[in-house]
């Protein structure tokens, strides 16, 4: 998990952020320690894609106290990552599928995300699966504060 995490990130925000600030959060945010961490929170979910032996891609999930902006009644998917090479095959919408599944069946309000607010592709992506802007939240990027825009799709 901690490779798949860092090389999607890499991938996805290498090229709008200094070497510096990529460097800093990676370290910070996709250590061991952290990922254990989240790992054995109660209320954070993961869920894995796989081609063959190949972890591809992973979900992550947010309930209750666990999400970075406390919901009632609500979902976050934390993260859809998906490796480079794999993106384009329906793997981030089988797992926007997975999250949308755990939303209904606990009878949830609402599943919400956060997203980078220059990040065009995932915007449309999460577009086009009938999430709406309904706010903006503050991201820190090593030293570097940056906006992402709170989506939600109603249930």
């Amino acid at each position: 998990m901690q490779q798949i995490s860092k090389t999607t990130f890499t991938d996805t925000y290498a090229g709008g952020n200094t070497q510096e600030n990529m460097h800093a959060y990676l370290e910070a945010h996709f250590s061991l320690a952290q990922l254990k961490k989240e790992i054995s929170n109660p209320e954070s979910f993961f869920y894995f894609a796989r081609h063959k032996t190949q972890v591809v891609g992973y979900l992550k999930l947010n309930m209750g106290q666990a999400q970075s902006e406390t919901q009632k009644a609500a979902l976050e998917i934390e993260r859809i990552y998906v490796l480079k090479n794999f993106q384009g095959q329906h793997i981030g919408k089988t797992l926007f599928q997975k999250a949308l599944a755990i939303a209904q069946k606990k009878q949830l309000q609402f599943v919400w995300l956060g997203v980078w607010e220059n990040n065009p592709r995932a915007i449309a992506f999460y577009t086009t699966l009938g999430f709406i802007p309904y706010d903006k939240h503050l991201f820190k990027l090593g030293d570097d504060l940056q906006t992402d825009i709170m989506m939600r799709l109603e249930l």
